[in-house]
């Protein structure tokens, strides 16, 4: 692919350093000031980092196709072909069809009741405690449960399903010492997919067998089944529990901004979307120009890779005033946390709908926030968490 000489700004910027993984924002700050489009030489990419051309990125996929793999190493664009997140359309909206009626809003408010009775029920436990750790006992345990509920996986294996959930925070990367210690993480997923979360042993009615039924009524591929399954899997549950952990610690540390959500719960929605703007749970992923592209006077031909920076586009001056400041009442539905157009990410309603859940269960107990340690960040290539969060709650 064509990855130099293209004239453009240079930055030696790299994006997958731990220094710049824990606190990515002052960096895509000033690939921000340098330009629209900037070179990343290290990885052989242009990084996308102001949201005007980030919302170009993700809403023409004709430009910026998916199809040659949305990752920064060739193990894993090669092994994703064709999956959901690797393909363009018609085939990618043939795999997006198979859980549109499931994942469809009029679907969703269905579980309403029992996502938010689980959730109400969780959080009562632990606040009555007063002290529980906001990610391993909160974020984790009311995604996980449901999903997998959700999912209809045989018992057998899912304790597992989290760790593997976490090892595509990493695969997607560049072929970096993470990546590589995440790929035997992955088989073992795919390879209990394959093995035991065949059609027969599947709970009925759960999205699972619902993806086996469409291979057999073939309105896709057999060899779809299993990386469509992965698909809803390992993102559905690892953005709603980095959601829910950022959450809390943004809340805790805007006590202000906390009052105004348990003085109005009607302002949880447009909270969720300024906890999603402020910490995007998917920091990046990559594109490749199918045509040639130009933005403010600069241009890439085709062939090109772009790292487009979800969490840099959504705390980007141009668009948002003050954006590292948290205001739950900020207009922020524009945000591009889930992705937009085409490959907007299938299932954020459901997400929404559990986050929700747990902020209203909250909102309704916890008068304030106070740390009970040190938070701790699990560092990855490709998704921004929290490890560990203790709090106290009043």
């Amino acid at each position: 692919m064509t990855t130099t000489g293209l004239g453009l700004p240079t930055s030696d910027i790299d994006l997958f350093s731990d220094e710049v993984l824990a606190d990515p924002y002052p960096y895509y700050r000033r690939l921000q000031d340098m330009g629209p489009l900037v070179e990343l030489p290290q990885y052989g990419v242009v990084a996308l980092a102001r949201y005007a051309q980030v919302t170009d990125a993700l809403t023409d996929w004709e430009t910026f196709s998916s199809a040659d793999g949305v990752g920064l190493n060739d193990i894993l664009n090669q092994a994703f072909q064709g999956t959901i997140i690797a393909s363009d359309p018609p085939y990618h909206d043939q795999l997006r069809a198979v859980l549109a009626e499931r994942l469809a809003p009029r679907s969703l408010r269905t579980l309403r009741a029992d996502i938010t009775e689980r959730a109400d029920r969780h959080v009562e436990d632990l606040v009555a405690r007063g002290s529980f750790d906001a990610v391993t006992e909160l974020a984790r345990a009311v995604p996980v449960a449901i999903v997998l509920d959700l999912l209809g996986f045989p018992a057998e294996g899912r304790d597992r399903l989290l760790e593997w959930a976490e090892g595509f925070g990493n695969v997607n990367g560049p072929a970096n010492e993470r990546m590589q210690g995440s790929l035997p993480v992955v088989e073992e997923l795919f390879g209990w997919l394959t093995t035991t979360c065949t059609r027969e042993r599947m709970v009925p009615g759960g999205f699972a067998t619902t993806i086996h039924e469409a291979a057999e009524r073939g309105d896709i591929p057999e060899e779809a089944v299993v990386p469509l399954m992965s698909s809803y899997a390992l993102p559905a549950m690892e953005t709603t529990i980095s959601a829910i952990g950022s959450a809390v610690q943004l809340f805790m540390e805007n006590p202000d901004q906390w009052e105004a959500v348990r003085a109005d719960h009607s302002l949880i929605p447009g909270a969720f979307n300024e906890v999603l703007r402020m910490e995007s749970p998917v920091q990046v992923f990559t594109r490749v120009t199918h045509r040639p592209y130009s933005a403010e006077g600069v241009s890439i031909p085709e062939n090109v890779r772009v790292v487009v920076l979800y969490g840099a586009a959504n705390r980007d001056e141009r668009r948002y005033p003050d954006p590292d400041r948290f205001d739950v009442r900020r207009e922020n539905v524009d945000h591009v946390a889930f992705g937009l157009g085409t490959h907007s990410c299938p299932g954020q309603g459901l997400t929404r709908l559990e986050a929700h859940a747990v902020l209203e269960a909250l909102a309704r107990r916890v008068d304030r926030w106070e740390p009970a340690g040190e938070p701790r960040r699990r560092i990855m290539n490709i998704t921004r968490a929290l490890d560990s969060l203790p709090v106290v709650v009043h």
